[in-house]
């Protein structure tokens, strides 16, 4: 008998993964939570039926959700993960030799502990002295904290359970209370070509939050979806355009996607994603 894991995209799309071996599986206080093993993508972790990192293709993810406002921040030392229970935003953070403190909120306990078991790939970051896990509501935590961060990474999961009020302007204007001066907040805002209104709305919410706009750039990551996928930065200072590192110079540190290049060029958006957020008018 085959085991096929089938993710919904949308109302009208779905992708279909072979499983090979369910290693984990339980229903938590939040959300069901299972490790599989596929022979196209490696082990995976998924929530509620949706893919949330594979083994395979996790680089591409990570290293463009931290290594882009880490490299457009002159230095940063100190940094805030909403979500990221897998580890690998961690993982990346931590190669940053300017970083102090990472705190990562997690709001459900045992993500973090099923990735400690079976995704070491992933998780090993959780164990370096500058890392400090809480396990809390992200939207609250960031209510308590003012000009603590300079950087904060919302490494969430799809806008649905408990991850649907990282999606919201109120959210984003409490993040931005909680970044010192010139400090720089980045999300994970899904797919323009699947989820064109989400991406929308998200960018819009983000530039009302941090005026005068937002910015968004995007990066291929094979599992998430049948296009490019997005990221929304706001800033309350440098221009995130601009890594630390220019183009030509070597990074501090080993990676697999992110260079000063692919940075600059994350930027440029294609005309359809120009349309969508306004930037330029529909032909």
């Amino acid at each position: 008998m085959e085991l096929w894991l089938k993710e919904k995209e949308n109302e009208n799309l779905h992708i279909g993964i072979r499983v090979s071996r369910v290693l984990h599986q339980e229903r938590s206080r939040f959300q069901d939570i299972a490790i599989v093993d596929t022979p196209a993508l490696g082990r995976m972790l998924v929530l509620d039926g949706v893919v949330q990192t594979t083994v395979k293709d996790e680089f591409a993810y990570h290293e463009m959700i931290a290594h882009v406002p880490l490299m457009a921040h002159p230095n940063p030392r100190r940094v805030l993960i909403i979500g990221g229970g897998d580890g690998g935003t961690v993982r990346e953070v931590i190669k940053h030799p300017t970083v102090e403190r990472v705190d990562l909120v997690e709001i459900d306990e045992r993500v973090i502990a099923v990735c400690r078991e079976y995704l070491p790939e992933l998780s090993a970051g959780f164990d370096d002295p500058r890392v400090n896990i809480i396990i809390a509501d992200g939207l609250e935590y960031v209510k308590q904290v003012r000009g603590q961060y300079d950087v904060v990474i919302i490494d969430s999961s799809d806008p649905i359970g408990p991850a649907v009020g990282l999606f919201q302007e109120a959210f984003y204007r409490d993040v931005h209370g909680a970044l010192a001066d010139g400090g720089i907040m980045v999300a994970q805002t899904e797919s323009p070509f699947l989820q064109p209104q989400l991406v929308k709305d998200v960018s819009t919410a983000v530039g009302r939050a941090f005026p005068p706009r937002a910015y968004s750039y995007l990066a291929v990551v094979p599992i998430y979806s049948l296009a490019e996928w997005s990221f929304t930065l706001g800033t309350k200072g440098p221009d995130p355009r601009s890594p630390r590192v220019k183009p030509g110079e070597p990074l501090p540190f080993a990676t697999r996607y992110y260079t000063p290049e692919l940075h600059q060029a994350a930027f440029v958006l294609p005309r359809y994603v120009q349309e969508l957020l306004g930037l330029v008018q529909a032909e």
